[in-house]
C-alpha cells in the first residue's frame, strides 16, 4: 500500500493522489524553489490510505447510509449526522502501515533537522482548490503538531473532518459525491510565524476582478486568525507591471486593528496546541510587514500565478526566528477569475442613517430583517431573506450563509474563509465592522451596501437601490476617447473594468478628505498645534511615523491607485482645489483657513500654490506626484491645475512644480490646464504657450459665464452648460487649442448630463469626455449611433 508521498515528489498531476492542496505544495517545491520561492518541506498521506481507513468494519458503507437522505438545509439533522460520522471515523483505528509510515517519515525529517519539529496537520481533499469550488476551511487543520503519537492523532481528526457539518453541506451544495471524494493529510514543517506574521495574498483584487496587482493580508502570529476571520488584519496592494519593471510598487495600504494573534500553546497535542493573546497596543499600530516584505511576496506571488497559469489564493507566513517569508499554500482563485462577460452593477439611490461600517465583500447590495446571531445553536433562526449578523463566521455557519440576503461581521478581513465562501455565493457582506451586534437591532429592516467602494455600510431601513446588467463587449469606434472621473480610489479598480481611454480628473480632494483628514500646515506644524488638534491627528496617523509622511504617503496612495487601475492609459490628476470653508474642516483647518463671504471665488486653486500661506503645503502633493511617478513607476499620471485666473499665477504655479521635481516635459511629465474661467478661454492662446492642453471644466465655466452661484438653489434653473454664451466659449475653447495642436478635453459635468452636449462637443472635434463612471457606455453608443 502506497501509504506516505514526500511534497518534492508530488506534483498537480496527483491531485486524484493526495489532493489539490497537497499536490500543490509538491508542485511548487520540485518548481519554483529554483526561482527563489520558499515552500516548506513535509509529506502527506495517500487518497488510498484514507480509502482503507474507511474500508475497516463497514465505515464506509454506514456512512453513505447516513449521508443518502440527509437534508443538508436541516442544520439541527446536519448537525447530528456529523457529530455521529466523526465519532464513528474517531473509534475506528488507522490502519497500521499508515501508522508505521508516519512514525518513519517523522522520524527522518526531525533526524534531517537534528531537532523534535514542529508540524502543521492539513486537510487536503481530492475535490479541493480546483477552479470552481475552493473548499475554503472545509476541514480542520492543526498546528504545532509535536510527536510521532500527537502526529497520528492529528491525521485522524484531519479525516474525521471531512464529515464537518459545513463540509458535508458545501458538497452538496456544489454537486460533488460523498463517497468520491477522499482526504489526504498534509504534515508540513511548521513556519513560526507565531513570532512573526502571516496572512493571504490573492493575485487579483478580490472584489472587483481587477488583474494588475496582488491583494496582501497580514496579521501578527499564526495565519490562521486571518483565514478564520477573527481578527481585522492589514492590508496591501502592489501594482505588478511595476514590480515587474523593478519600481517601488505598493500602491495601497491600510492598517488593521490585529487586535489578537495566535500562537503556540505548551502543550503539542491537537486541539490544545495553539492559543490565542492580545496584542500589544505598539504592534497594533504598526504594520505587520514592511514595504520590502510586501515586495518579496508580491514577487512570489507573481512566480506562483505566472507557473500556475491563472489568479491564485495564497497563504504566507514569516518565521520569526528566521526572518524569512514562506509560501504555506497556493490554490486556485474561484470566483472573479470565473466572472463572465456580464457585469451585474449595483447603486444606492439614497441613503439613511449608517448603523456600521465595515469591509465590503463582493459589490452587491441586499436587504431584509437585520438576524443577530450569537452562536451556533441559534443558526435555526435565520429565514431566507435575513440580514446575518454575527460578531465572526466560519465555515460551519455555510448552510445559513447561503439563505442570507448580506452577511455582516464585527470581525474578519476580506481574505478569510467566510469571505470567500460568500463571494462564491454571490451573497453581500460586509467583514470586520467592529460593532454590528450592538449597533444593528435585531430585527430591523436594513440594507447592506457593498457597492460605493472598499467600505461597507449597514444603513437604516429598505433604501432604494438600482441593478444593472452590462454585457462587456468591445465598444464602437468614434472620433474621440471617452475618459472617466474618478475621485475615490477605492473604486478604481472596479470603473477601470468599464470600457474607458482612461482618466481624464482624478481629483485629490477625496483622498485629503476622507483618507487624510488632516489640514496639510497641521501636518507641517504639528509641533505647535495645541493638544486636542495632536491628540486627532496621533490618532490617525499609526503606522506612517509622523504627519508629514502620513500627509505625502496617503496621497500617494490614493493617486498611485487610480494611476496603477488604468495603466498604461492616461490619468489626469487635478492638483488640490479645496475652497477655503472646505480646508477649514479638516483637522486644525479653523488655524489656518481664511473667513471668506464667498469662497467659490476665493483662496482656491492654482491662485494657492506659490501663496506663502500654502506653499508648503502645496510641496506636499508635489512630494507625493513625484513619488508616484517615480518610485512607483506611474508615469502614465499627468498634472492638472485647476482655478488659474492669471498668467502670472499660471507661471508662479509652474515654478512651484518645476521647484519641486515636477518640470513639464522632464520624464515625459505633461501639464495641463483647467479651462474654467473666462480669461482663460479669452486668453487660451498665451495659456497653451504654457501648458500641453487644456481639460474644460463646464461647471465653472458655466457659473462665472452667467454670473450665478452653482451652490444657490435660488438660481439652479438658470445654470445649463447648453446656454448659448457658454457653448460659444466652449467652441473658442476647443478651436484655440485645435490652432495650438494641443489636447482639449472637458472633464464638468455637462456631457454625463445632456446627450445632446456630447454630441455637439464631438461635432466640435474635441479630443476627449471625460464622463461618470455610470454613464459611460450609454454616451459611447449614442455618440457612435450619431456617426
Amino acid at each position: 500500500m502506497d501509504y506516505i508521498a514526500r511534497f518534492e515528489d508530488l506534483s498537480m498531476h496527483d491531485v486524484e493522489r493526495v489532493g489539490g492542496k497537497n499536490a500543490s505544495l509538491g508542485e511548487m517545491i520540485a518548481n519554483l524553489t529554483d526561482k527563489g520561492v520558499r515552500v516548506p518541506g513535509g509529506f502527506a498521506t495517500t487518497a488510498d490510505a484514507f480509502r482503507e481507513f474507511l474500508s475497516h468494519s463497514g465505515l464506509a458503507d454506514r456512512i453513505a447510509d447516513k449521508l443518502r437522505h440527509l437534508n443538508t438545509d436541516d442544520v439541527t439533522a446536519l448537525a447530528a449526522a456529523g457529530r455521529e460520522i466523526r465519532g464513528w471515523m474517531m473509534a475506528t483505528p488507522l490502519p497500521s502501515g499508515l501508522e508505521a509510515a508516519i512514525r518513519h517519515e517523522h522520524r527522518l525529517m526531525c533526524a534531517e533537522a537534528e531537532a523534535d519539529l514542529q508540524f502543521a496537520v492539513r486537510s487536503s481533499a481530492t475535490a479541493e482548490d480546483l477552479p470552481d469550488a475552493s473548499f475554503a476551511g472545509q476541514q480542520e487543520t492543526f498546528l504545532n503538531i509535536q510527536g510521532a503519537e500527537n502526529l497520528i492523532d492529528a491525521v485522524k481528526r484531519c479525516f474525521a473532518s471531512l464529515y464537518n457539518d459545513r463540509a458535508i453541506a458545501y458538497r452538496v451544495h456544489n454537486g460533488f459525491e460523498h463517497e468520491v471524494v477522499a482526504l489526504s493529510a498534509g504534515i508540513q514543517r511548521m513556519v513560526r510565524s507565531d513570532m512573526g506574521a502571516a496572512g493571504v495574498m490573492f493575485t487579483l483584487d478580490t472584489e472587483s476582478g481587477f488583474r494588475d496587482v496582488v491583494f496582501i493580508n497580514g496579521a501578527y502570529g499564526l495565519g490562521e486568525t486571518v483565514v478564520q476571520g477573527s481578527v481585522n488584519p492589514d492590508e496591501y496592494y502592489v501594482h505588478k507591471p511595476s514590480l515587474k519593471a523593478g519600481k517601488r510598487a505598493v500602491i495601497r495600504k491600510k492598517l488593521g486593528d490585529k487586535a489578537t494573534r495566535m500562537v503556540f500553546a505548551s502543550e503539542s497535542v491537537a486541539e490544545r496546541s495553539t492559543r490565542v493573546e492580545d496584542v500589544p497596543p505598539a504592534l497594533r499600530h504598526r504594520f505587520a510587514i514592511d514595504d520590502d516584505e510586501l515586495l518579496e511576496l508580491a514577487r512570489y506571488a507573481m512566480i506562483i500565478e505566472d507557473h500556475y497559469g491563472r489568479p491564485m489564493d495564497i497563504e504566507w507566513g514569516r518565521d520569526g526566528l528566521d526572518g524569512k517569508l514562506y509560501i504555506l499554500q497556493a490554490r486556485p482563485e474561484t470566483v472573479k477569475s470565473r466572472s463572465g462577460q456580464v457585469q451585474v452593477r449595483f447603486k444606492m439611490l439614497e441613503k439613511g442613517p449608517v448603523l456600521s461600517v465595515g469591509r465590503a465583500i463582493g459589490s452587491k447590495i441586499g436587504q431584509g430583517p437585520a438576524r443577530v446571531i450569537r452562536s451556533l445553536d441559534q443558526m435555526h433562526l435565520v429565514q431566507p431573506g435575513d440580514v446575518l449578523i454575527a460578531e465572526m463566521t466560519d465555515p460551519d455557519w455555510e448552510p445559513v450563509m447561503k439563505k442570507a440576503a448580506a452577511i455582516v461581521t464585527d470581525r474578519g478581513g476580506r481574505t478569510c474563509h467566510a469571505a470567500i465562501i460568500a463571494r462564491e455565493m454571490g451573497v453581500p457582506a460586509v467583514v470586520g465592522a467592529g460593532n454590528a451586534t450592538s449597533t444593528v437591532p435585531d430585527g430591523a429592516e436594513v440594507t447592506v451596501s457593498c457597492a460605493e467602494g472598499e467600505d461597507g455600510y449597514v444603513y437604516q431601513g429598505l433604501l432604494k437601490y438600482e441593478r444593472t446588467e452590462m454585457v462587456m463587449k468591445t465598444m464602437p469606434d468614434i472620433p474621440l476617447k471617452i475618459m472617466m472621473n474618478v475621485g475615490n480610489p477605492e473604486q478604481a479598480f472596479h470603473f477601470a473594468m468599464l470600457p474607458n481611454d482612461g482618466v481624464g480628473l482624478a481629483r485629490l480632494e477625496f483622498v485629503i478628505n476622507n483618507a487624510i483628514g488632516i489640514h496639510p500646515n497641521a501636518c507641517l506644524e504639528y509641533r505647535k498645534m495645541p493638544d486636542d488638534v495632536k491628540k486627532a491627528i496621533d490618532a490617525k496617523i499609526h503606522g506612517y511615523g509622523d504627519p508629514v509622511n502620513f500627509y505625502v504617503e496617503k496621497l500617494a496612495e490614493g493617486i498611485g491607485t487610480i494611476g496603477a487601475a488604468f495603466w498604461p492609459k492616461r490619468v489626469i490628476v487635478r492638483m488640490s482645489d479645496f475652497k477655503s470653508n472646505e480646508y477649514a474642516n479638516l483637522i486644525g483647518g479653523p488655524l489656518y483657513e481664511p473667513h471668506e463671504e464667498n469662497p467659490m471665488l476665493g483662496f482656491r486653486g492654482a491662485g494657492r500654490y506659490a501663496s506663502h500661506m500654502f506653499r508648503h503645503a502645496f510641496q506636499l502633493e508635489c512630494k507625493a506626484m513625484r513619488r508616484v511617478r517615480e518610485d512607483m513607476g506611474l508615469t502614465n499620471v499627468e498634472i492638472m491645475l485647476p482655478f488659474v485666473r492669471t498668467l502670472k499665477d499660471a507661471d508662479a504655479a509652474l515654478e512651484v512644480l518645476a521647484e519641486n521635481g515636477l518640470e513639464r516635459g522632464k520624464n515625459d511629465l505633461k501639464i495641463i490646464m483647467m479651462c474654467e474661467l473666462p480669461s482663460n478661454v479669452l486668453l487660451a492662446e498665451e495659456f497653451l504657450e504654457r501648458f500641453d492642453g487644456f481639460s474644460i471644466g463646464s461647471n465653472d465655466l458655466t457659473q462665472l459665464t452667467l454670473g450665478l452661484d452653482r451652490d444657490s438653489s435660488l438660481v439652479a434653473a438658470s445654470f445649463d452648460e447648453r446656454n448659448p454664451a457658454v457653448m460659444k466659449f466652449l467652441a473658442m475653447a476647443i478651436q484655440a487649442a485645435k490652432k495650438a495642436n494641443k489636447y482639449v478635453g472637458i472633464c464638468g459635468q455637462g456631457p454625463s448630463d445632456h446627450p445632446d452636449l456630447a454630441e455637439w462637443l464631438m461635432e466640435q472635434g474635441i479630443d476627449s469626455l471625460s464622463l461618470n463612471p455610470d454613464t459611460v457606455v450609454a454616451t459611447w453608443n449614442q455618440l457612435a449611433g450619431k456617426r
